[in-house]
């Protein structure tokens, strides 16, 4: 596939991902009460994270890959393997544990234990496509999966319980899932399937996962932690507030998840800094002008949006905004940081997450849900500049960039 042609491709699957990610809040928020919203909010919050760790362990190692050879294609076909195999056994125990539990919530994360391997499933196969340049195998499975998820939650009522939402969410991707498996198993056939690689010693996912459990699950759990012991609502206000910026939430994630295959297109390390950097600020431009629409919509219509959630999530939009722009410029960064050497952004994950984290909780302290809000803007700010300075050193250093970077090429930590 030409560049170009997987550059559009690439862009178009991601906002196909986003338009489903922000509207299968919106619809869950029309059908919900604002408690059984919050419910949803929550669980969804728990596979966000288990989102991202299947990502960073499995999908994250295979597209720093290069080249499209036997090795490549068996690890694609190996990837969906391990995903549906471990996420059927996780899911499993989280359907076992909840069970037994009352409650809505519980009944609602036993749901997700058992939807968890078509939804992971689904999300794994898309980043074989995009390490096999064939990122239009990739927009055709998330066209499927938007399409069956608004069919199905169409036809249900308004009330519906959080268990029964989020069972019709996930069961609505098998069929973009089996298209994919169907698809990928012709593409890799003849390869061999090895699992081994994927749980030896040294593997980098370990390291991606580390990466992402301080720096990202640490500040949605925290949220989880604030409902917890404070006001239950600041799930649904914080969750309401942000989902309006689901978009930009995907495009940021997809951006380490599927920038690599394309950015790796690009001769010079010179050269990928600068489109980096490009895009950082696209981005960010694209969050700050996105925040002013929503800022100006009449207050009819984001009731429209989000229902009952729409008042307290309209007042978190100055901080929630600025805080997808610092995103926008930090993600990048560590975009960038992955093609010079993606052993150098863990620190970095780890001091300026944490840090994001204090300042959640003590703007929660200081200004209850609104300096929560302004609280994680400030620690996005503190990382971005802290991704771009590395950037800097390592571009004046002239980072070597490996060879071939695969899901074992790291057998030890820095």
């Amino acid at each position: 596939m030409k560049a170009r042609t997987a550059i559009v491709c690439s862009v178009a699957d991601q906002g196909v991902a986003a338009l489903t990610n922000i509207l299968v809040l919106v619809v869950a928020a029309r059908l919900s009460t604002v408690a059984d919203f919050a419910r949803f909010s929550a669980v969804y919050l728990v596979f966000t994270v288990l989102l991202g760790v299947s990502g960073a362990y499995t999908g994250q190692p295979l597209v720093l890959r290069r080249g499209t050879g036997d090795d490549t294609r068996g690890a694609c076909r190996s990837a969906l393997a391990f995903t549906l195999l471990v996420s059927a056994v996780a899911g499993g125990l989280l359907a076992a544990v909840c069970a037994p539990l009352a409650g809505d919530t519980a009944r609602a994360l036993m749901m997700l234990g058992i939807v968890l391997p078509a939804v992971l499933g689904q999300d794994t196969a898309r980043y074989a496509f995009a390490t096999l340049q064939a990122q239009h195998l990739a927009l055709v499975s998330d066209l499927l999966r938007l399409a069956g998820v608004l069919g199905a939650l169409a036809v249900q009522p308004h009330g519906t319980p959080a268990a029964r939402l989020v069972a019709v969410w996930g069961l609505s991707a098998l069929p973009a899932l089996l298209l994919s498996a169907v698809v990928l198993h012709r593409r890799t056939a003849g390869t061999p399937l090895v699992l081994r690689p994927l749980v030896r010693k040294g593997h980098i996912g370990r390291r991606f996962v580390v990466e992402f459990g301080v720096g990202n699950a640490t500040s949605q759990l925290s949220v989880l932690g604030l409902g917890a012991v404070g006001n239950p609502l600041v799930v649904g206000a914080l969750r309401g507030a942000t989902t309006l910026f689901g978009p930009l939430n995907v495009l940021f994630t997809s951006a380490t998840g599927f920038g690599p295959p394309l950015l790796g297109r690009l001769a010079t390390d010179r050269l990928r800094v600068r489109a980096t950097a490009a895009l950082a600020a696209l981005l960010a431009l694209t969050a700050a002008g996105w925040a002013t629409v929503l800022a100006l919509l009449p207050g009819p219509v984001g009731r429209h949006l989000l229902g009952d959630t729409w008042p307290t999530a309209s007042a978190l939009l100055p901080a929630t905004g600025s805080q997808y722009a610092a995103m926008a410029v930090g993600t990048c960064g560590l975009l960038a940081l992955r093609l010079l050497d993606p052993r150098t952004t863990l620190s970095i994950q780890v001091v300026f997450s944490l840090a994001a984290v204090a300042f959640l909780a003590g703007g929660y302290a200081l200004g209850g849900v609104m300096g929560a809000a302004w609280g994680l803007c400030l620690g996005s700010v503190c990382k971005a500049v802290a991704t771009w300075t590395r950037v800097a050193r390592l571009a004046r250093a002239g980072a070597p960039v490996p060879a071939v970077v695969s899901a074992d090429a790291v057998r030890s930590g820095p």
